[in-house]
Order: structure tokens, then sequence, then C-alpha cells
């Protein structure tokens, strides 16, 4: 026997149409490319996705086919991710920091239709543009430049196209199960794999990343997604945000430490999401220009492991408390964050921090597991200690890779993630490093995250990478590169006796390479890929 219970389908459509009825008067702060600042509200973000709604369906543009995203976090990419995913069309973000043939092949797998730029990558469509031709239809968020259309003359401009509309589009009904946006991987190897998210995975990810034991979102809120909306949507924040009825900052593509700070300062916010080579930014800019990010009470740290003295110095320099999260763009990405238990308040404080050094605990809706390396599907102890290949089953989690026939998952059903890692009994995941970054030394594992969480820590160094070099005797040695804080007179002895009584002898790096820059990739990690090409072999005379 069925409930009696009325069914409507779980869409995004229902997200806006939530946020304009209910917070219609709560602020949209965005930056534009060009500086200057607009305040918006839910209600005119509602009104003018359903204009530009309007618009694609004008274009012909049919329910299905993908449009494209170029674009920095500001309120009109906002709009037209409502105003395409509502609409029954995909919502495909692309990463602009990719290569010119990466972005070829993205565009061309995933057929896009539309591409909606901002003026800052006008070269990027130029660039490429021949090499597109399934794109029908080019246009531009920013305001009429004459400039642009001497560039790219079939260009339309998303203003003058929605001001030709009323806003009495009617949202269609559609499957839940129907796709709504899309990802394609960055940390792949061979080309970028596209992962398409629902309607349903999408609205379940953003009740569970609103969650008081996730990063406890709502209508009190004014949030700051430093992470870029082409990194996995923000990690959900601007469904969650229009879920809750939070206040959105929205910081175009200004994310220096500085910059962020006046934000935070001016609008008052509460909580702000990004990648650690952001947050080390911060930091350093707050204390340099004397703020105290009075506003600030969370931070949440993804994309790659939270150095322990970022976590420290968040809290006692700015009484911001961190929550370290997990994911990837197969997941959502939302896969852990770290809140703490009502029996963790007996802690001392000592061990409350060791706590929240972890990535944190599922929340309901995803399940993890740690599966042996000689059997995928045989699992180890979760005890903390015993170390796995972590995989992953739930409502937000990737079955399939985009155009690809065979799933993504292990004969029984979950998704291998790639990261190693440890489970505690209440379900605290501790990455211990991503199975292509460990060093095995003379047939020992050594955990490069570990290494790099220590040299983060001297006062010296703004930021640290470790890879595996070759060694004649070990196969593999560890070497750290670090890129020095300015002015400063640090040496690698320096460096390799600061080592010296937190980890064992044998796991200190060999050597320590100093450079002027860090490779940075699209989302904000380091390119331990490039690092390994360019000094991989610096051991290889080394007996």
């Amino acid at each position: 026997m069925q409930g009696n219970m009325m069914f409507q389908p779980l869409l995004i459509s229902s997200l806006i149409e939530h946020a304009e009825q209910y917070h219609g008067d709560t602020e949209i702060i965005s930056k534009n490319t060009d500086g200057s600042m607009t305040t918006t509200d839910w209600k005119h973000i509602s009104r003018h996705a359903k204009q530009f709604a309007q618009c694609l369906k004008n274009l012909n543009v049919e329910q299905g086919q993908k449009v494209a995203t170029i674009a920095w976090n500001n309120h009109r990419h906002l709009e037209s991710w409502y105003a395409i995913s509502g609409s029954g069309l995909i919502c495909h973000t692309i990463n602009p920091r990719l290569f010119p043939e990466q972005l070829i092949y993205i565009i061309n797998d995933a057929q896009d239709q539309v591409i909606l730029f901002d003026k800052t990558f006008l070269p990027l469509i130029t660039g490429v543009k021949e090499h597109i031709s399934c794109v029908k239809h080019f246009i531009c968020l920013d305001d009429y430049d004459e400039a642009i259309v001497e560039a790219l003359p079939e260009v339309l401009f998303y203003d003058d196209l929605i001001h030709a509309q009323t806003a009495d589009f009617v949202w269609p009904q559609l499957d839940e199960q129907s796709a709504s946006s899309m990802c394609y991987t960055s940390g792949t190897t061979g080309n970028p794999k596209g992962v398409l998210y629902s309607h349903r995975s999408t609205v379940l990810h953003s009740y569970a990343i609103s969650l008081p034991d996730s990063l406890n979102l709502s209508a009190q809120d004014a949030v700051l997604p430093v992470v870029p909306m082409f990194h996995v949507n923000a990690w959900g924040t601007p469904y969650a945000a229009a879920m809750v009825g939070a206040k959105l900052v929205l910081p175009g593509p200004k994310l220096d430490g500085e910059s962020l700070v006046s934000l935070i300062d001016e609008y008052q916010v509460s909580i702000a999401l990004g990648v650690p080579t952001i947050w080390q930014g911060l930091l350093q800019a707050a204390k340099q220009v004397g703020s105290t990010l009075s506003s600030m009470n969370r931070n949440v740290v993804g994309g790659s492991a939270c150095p322990p003295s970022m976590i420290e110095s968040f809290k006692h320099d700015f009484q911001c408390d961190t929550i370290h999260a997990w994911g990837m763009t197969e997941t959502s990405p939302l896969g852990t964050a770290n809140q703490l238990k009502a029996k963790h308040a007996q802690l001392s404080q000592a061990a409350q921090f060791k706590l929240r050094l972890s990535q944190g605990r599922p929340p309901f809706g995803v399940q993890l597991r740690l599966a042996s390396e000689e059997n995928g599907t045989e699992t180890v102890l979760n005890d903390g200690c015993t170390a796995g290949n972590l995989q992953i089953k739930g409502h937000w989690i990737v079955e399939s890779y985009y155009g690809q026939k065979q799933n993504a998952l292990t004969e029984d059903g979950w998704f291998d993630t790639g990261d190693i890692a440890t489970l505690n009994e209440d379900g605290y995941l501790t990455i211990c490093d991503r199975s292509k970054d460990l060093i095995k030394s003379g047939g020992e594992w050594i955990s490069s995250v570990e290494l790099e969480n220590i040299a983060i820590a001297h006062p010296d160094i703004e930021v640290a990478a470790v890879i595996a070099a070759q060694h004649e005797k070990w196969d593999e040695r560890p070497i750290l590169i670090v890129k020095p804080v300015a002015n400063s007179q640090v040496t690698e002895m320096d460096i390799i006796e600061f080592y010296s009584d937190k980890i064992a002898k044998w796991q200190i790096p060999d050597r320590v390479v100093f450079v002027d820059t860090m490779p940075i990739g699209g989302t904000g990690k380091i390119l331990k890929k490039d690092l390994r090409e360019q000094f991989g072999s610096v051991l290889s005379n080394i007996a």
C-alpha cells in the first residue's frame, strides 16, 4: 500500500520560486568584471531567470540540450543557471583555466548549443570559435561593448535579451531524474570526463549541505562562495542559498586576499567557502590590513587537505571555526563535513582540535567504506588507523560518466574515489593521500599530505607541495617544493631541521626546492603533475 502523500518532483526551478516567494528582498551582492558592484535580490534574480528562459526558448534551444557558461561568480551568471536548468536545459559550467585543446574537447563532447561568457574570456572564445561548430549562439554577460562586437560580430548581449522579455515564463514540470547541470572532471588522466547531475540529486544535495551537521546554512547567513561556480557548481551553494533564503555575496574575478577581506567586512559575510590556497592569501591580507573578520564565524575548506596551522590561525586569530570538508566532481561534491558530535564536548580542546583535522563525517544520503588494496570489495576496519581505498555511494554520487555506456562503479555498486583514507567508528574521514600522490620509498609508504601540513606551518613558507622524486636506491623519495613568503631568508637546512621532531627521520624530504611561483590548476589546487615533470629527476644521480 502506498502512502497518501502528494508527489511533487524535486526541481531546481522550485528552489528559485521558493526564494522569490519567501526571501524576495534578501540581498544578492555581485562584483562585476569591471570592478563595479551590483546589489539585487532573490525576487529580481528569479524574474531575470524567467526572462532569460524565454530568450533561450526563442533561440530554439530544446529541452535536454546544453548551454555552457564561462563566467565568474556574479548575478547574471546566477540568473542564467536557474533559467537554463529550470527550463529543462542542461547548464554546463566550463572552467576557463583549462588549456584551449581541453576547452575544445569539452564543448564538442557536450555538444553545447549556446555559450554565455564574461568579457574577460572573450579571447578564449575567439581563440576556439572555429573549432566548436556545434555552438549556435554566443551571449556576453557584460554590458554592450563595441570592442566585443568587433571581435565577435554575431555576439548577443544578455541584458538586451532579457529586457525584451516579460517575466511571465512558466517553469515546466520536468522529470526529477532528468539532467540539470554538467561538470567535467579536472583530475583525470586523458580527456576530461563529464558528470551529469539530475534535478533530484541537486535538490537533495542542497538539503544535505544546509544541515546543521554539514555547512549549517540558513536565512540568517551571508554566504561568500569564493570557490568558482565552474568548480562543481560552487560546491552547490547557489542552490542551497536559494533553498534557505541566504544572502549571497558573489566575488567576481578578484579572489586575492585583500579583495576578499574587503567583501567580508563590508557585506558582513558569515560563512565563506574556498580551497586552502585562497585562505592562505586571506589570512595574510587580514593580518596586514588589521581586519578581525568579525562577521565571519565559519569558513569551509575543501578541494585539498587543510593544513592544521591554517585551522588554528582562523580559530585563534579570528575566532572563526573551520569546517573541513571533502568531496569531488563525481560526488556533487559533498561527501563529508566536519562537525563535532555532542559527546565530543567532553574532550579537551587539544583532542577536539585533532578531530577537526579530519575531513569529517558523511551526512544522511551518502555512505563511505574502505576497500582493501588486494580486494576492491573487501573492507578494512573503521578504527581510525587502518588505511584503505575510499569508496562512496549515495543519492548524489555519479553512476556513469557522460557518453560512456559502462558504469563507473565497482561490481557491487560503489564509486572508487582514488583516495587513500582512514575512517573511525563514528565515520570521521581522514584522507591520507591521493593514491597517485603517495610516495613509496624502499617499500614503505609516505604521505605527501602529512609532509605538506608540517611545511606550511613554517612561518617562512607561503605554499608547499611534496612529490615523489626518482631515486636509484629507494625507488622514490619525497622532495619538498616551496614558495617562501616575501623577503624570506629561510634556507633549505632551516626547513629540513623544522621536520626533525615532527616525523620519523626516514620520512623527512631529501631536498627542498625553492620556486617563485607554484603551478595552480583551474580549481585552485597545486598541479603536482607539472611539479613531477619538472623536478621528478632531481635525485636521480643520488645513490
